[in-house]
């Protein structure tokens, strides 16, 4: 049996790049397609170079940095692939990778992090904060938006099943696509967290700094607590708005390495989160540390803190409901049981992931083959 994964680019390490990497440990001899990749990453992935195919846009100029210049040619690209000899098609897609083109005696399966996000809910927001809501440059990225929205409906279609990553993707999957989803948590590398139960007097936030993130919204909001200590791990576009908006209180660090960024995780007295994500591997990388969440109560954060015994939430991405979350956060700060914590990031590790994913393969796989041999089983090194 022949297994392909499909993955819209790996290019950099994220969330939906570490479910790739344990969706590639289950099936180690598949081979692996997608738009554009760096060895680096591959490394990160522990996936060999030889067993990737790169669609044409590898060979663009720029085309590692800037692939997303090229968002015209993805679905030309994702369908210049050919997989007739696979009986197994795999695809993680956030963008176009389930677009691949399949036949009827192929089993196709999708592991949906989001439908293209700057294409549908977050379209008028993707052209506001890029300045593309008029003018000629803005005509164009609309119109091809709109093609891509055409694009990708019927390339939802060609899926024969889907999987979201979580119940809130689940559901825009179904108004998008009008399809059902099994929702099967990412996987949380948990083991590689260091459990502490002593806090330390600082909060804590880590992410790329870009709009959606709303570290602005964090910093400023500490900004008007001048006596609490905020730590901010990242770096990207939004660091020079960061540094004029930040006061004494706020230490930006920008960039660190993972074990620095661990570090401070761990002696957090709490981790604070202000984006309202699909899921969100992060606060449950901070729970497994045995540090409770300050979240924004929407998207995927509903599903991973648990009010009152991992985190609580705050209902408005203000200034005002974050403070007012942090009052009522240390009201009670002697109250959080770091153990329990970490327990209930346990709950969504790695293992787990792979166990369900994998039993979600098997039946599928078997129900369209007829087939008693599950192909998982098969392939497991």
């Amino acid at each position: 049996m022949k297994i392909a994964l499909i993955q819209d680019w790996l290019t950099e390490m994220g969330g939906a790049e570490q479910v790739f990497k344990a969706i590639y440990q289950l099936y180690p001899q598949a081979d692996v397609y997608t738009l554009v990749y760096t060895p680096e990453i591959l490394e990160k992935l522990e996936i060999p170079e030889e067993r990737v195919t790169p669609s044409f846009i590898q060979k663009l100029p720029f085309a590692k940095t800037k692939y997303r210049n090229y968002l015209p040619f993805f679905s030309l690209a994702i369908e210049s692939f050919d997989l007739s000899s696979y009986d197994l098609v795999i695809s993680s897609s956030y963008a176009v990778a389930k677009g691949v083109l399949t036949n009827s005696k192929q089993l196709h399966l999708c592991y949906c992090h989001s439908p293209v996000r700057y294409a549908w809910d977050l379209h008028h927001q993707y052209l506001r904060e890029a300045s593309l809501q008029k003018g000629i440059k803005g005509f164009i990225v609309k119109y091809f938006l709109h093609k891509l929205r055409i694009w990708d409906v019927i390339a939802a279609n060609r899926v024969d099943h889907f999987i979201g990553n979580s119940n809130y993707i689940a559901k825009r999957i179904e108004k998008v696509y009008r399809r059902t989803a099994k929702t099967i948590y990412p996987p949380v590398g948990v083991q590689d967290f260091d459990f502490q139960a002593a806090k330390e007097d600082f909060y804590f936030t880590c992410s790329r700094l870009v709009p959606y993130k709303k570290i602005d919204l964090i910093v400023a909001a500490f900004k008007e607590m001048p006596h609490k200590q905020l730590i901010v791990i990242g770096d990207g576009p939004d660091m020079d708005k960061l540094k004029k908006l930040a006061s004494p209180n706020v230490l930006l660090l920008g960039y660190q390495p993972f074990d620095v960024l661990k570090d401070y995780m761990k002696r957090a007295k709490a981790f604070v989160f202000a984006a309202e994500e699909d899921f969100g591997i992060v606060p449950l990388e901070a729970q497994a540390c045995g540090t409770p969440v300050i979240a924004y109560g929407k998207g995927g954060a509903l599903e991973t803190v648990k009010v009152g015994k991992t985190g609580l939430f705050f209902k408005e991405q203000t200034e005002a409901a974050l403070i007012a979350a942090i009052t009522s956060f240390e009201q009670k700060v002697e109250d959080w049981d770091a153990i329990g914590i970490r327990k209930h990031a346990e709950t969504f590790d790695t293992s787990r992931f792979k166990s369900k994913f994998n039993s979600y393969v098997d039946q599928h796989f078997e129900d369209f083959y007829g087939s008693t041999v599950s192909i998982v089983k098969e392939l497991k090194p």
